[in-house]
């Protein structure tokens, strides 16, 4: 079997984030297994100034890896505030969501992420039912309907194909997260992800959220070299 990219990954994340992190930054973090494994390869330090903004809902799952998790203790290795979005990951409806947004303080959170200084990001993989589980957010059902319309991964459960648009679901309309238009403002885009499934994810995402910093291992970058050139 092929050995899992993750562990190298995140401690290659780990040790760029230890030294990228500084006094003042305003910090977006979305969430997933390859960024909560960066947790133990970052050095702690005391920032002043220091926020870190979960860009997801999800805090009432009660998993070892969920957003609101990663956030606060990223957040408490560089002794800063962390802002998490009190919500859900995914609801029902528009309406739902708006009222979310408007009822429940999170106006606070996007005003938040439109004045971020990095984001900090990863990719989920769909081609198969366990890269799509993402915590058991969405159906196998969604994930077929996905496939069918071209979806090839996810960033914060916006669905895109390979050409990084986002595909027509009604699932992209229902999540809690904030929107890719924001995060693409932010002048330091990061993105840490590998493993053969997330191939096409991470080419979409490449023109998704064009990421000023990718960090992944050689057999993907390979992959992701040799799928580019390849026509589909």
């Amino acid at each position: 079997p092929k050995a899992d990219p993750i562990p190298a990954i995140a401690a290659k994340t780990g040790m760029f984030l230890s030294d990228a992190m500084k006094s003042g930054m305003r910090v977006g973090v979305g969430w997933g297994v390859t960024l909560f494994n960066t947790l133990p390869f970052i050095s702690a330090k005391s920032l002043t100034d220091f926020s870190v903004i979960s860009l997801l809902g999800g805090v009432g799952v009660a998993r070892r890896v969920n957003p609101a998790e990663f956030a606060w203790r990223f957040a408490q290795i560089f002794q800063g505030d962390g802002y998490l979005m009190p919500t859900p990951a995914v609801v029902d409806s528009v309406e739902t969501k708006i009222a979310l947004v408007e009822r429940c303080g999170l106006q606070e959170i996007f005003a938040m992420a439109d004045a971020l200084d990095a984001v900090l990001l990863s990719v989920g993989g769909i081609a198969s039912a366990t890269t799509f589980s993402r915590g058991g957010f969405l159906k196998e059902a969604d994930r077929e309907a996905l496939l069918a319309r071209g979806a090839v991964g996810d960033l914060l459960f916006h669905f895109y194909d390979r050409k990084g648009d986002l595909v027509d679901h009604p699932v992209n309309s229902h999540v809690m997260s904030v929107d890719v238009d924001r995060l693409r403002k932010a002048p330091i885009r990061i993105l840490t992800s590998g493993g053969e499934e997330k191939t096409d994810a991470l080419l979409g995402a490449m023109h998704l959220i064009a990421p000023t910093i990718l960090i992944t291992d050689e057999e993907s970058a390979r992959r992701m070299l040799a799928a580019h050139g390849a026509p589909r």
